[in-house]
């Protein structure tokens, strides 16, 4: 993951801790790594009001253009809650690992998450729509 500090709004971090409490009681026996650094990513991050957040940032409901750095395969999706997730549509889980690593980066930024079977390396190539740059979530 990105090791420079991240920027998330106070509205999003409100409703990504409601998330994981959600899926915490709905699954209590499957706590898992991924929601222990999503934690984290909230640790170390430089939270402000949505009017304050700069337009290049991956919000929740940003949608994000990024590159496979392994593969130079583009995607295209928007960072959602899981209740809303759904890749087939495009539409990626904050806790996922991919969602919780795009979560608060910059365009331009190159992002690490762990697989199974190595390291996702990813470059976020543009943010094609954020709620707060459109006026939206503020």
């Amino acid at each position: 993951m990105a090791e420079n500090r991240i920027w998330i709004t106070a509205k999003d971090v409100k409703k990504i801790e409601d998330a994981i409490l959600q899926f915490e009681a709905a699954h209590p026996d499957k706590l898992t790594d991924n929601i222990s650094s999503l934690r984290n990513e909230l640790k170390r991050a430089n939270i402000v009001e949505p009017s304050e957040i700069p337009n290049d940032v991956v919000t929740m409901n940003s949608r994000v253009r990024f590159r496979d750095l392994d593969t130079s395969e583009e995607f295209v999706f928007t960072l959602t809650l899981p209740d809303v997730a759904n890749v087939q549509r495009g539409n990626l889980s904050i806790l996922a690992p991919a969602g919780t690593a795009l979560l608060g980066c910059k365009a331009g930024d190159v992002i690490e998450w762990p697989f199974p079977d190595g390291v996702g390396r990813i470059e976020i190539v543009e943010i094609l729509y954020q709620p707060e740059a459109a006026g939206k979530d503020l």
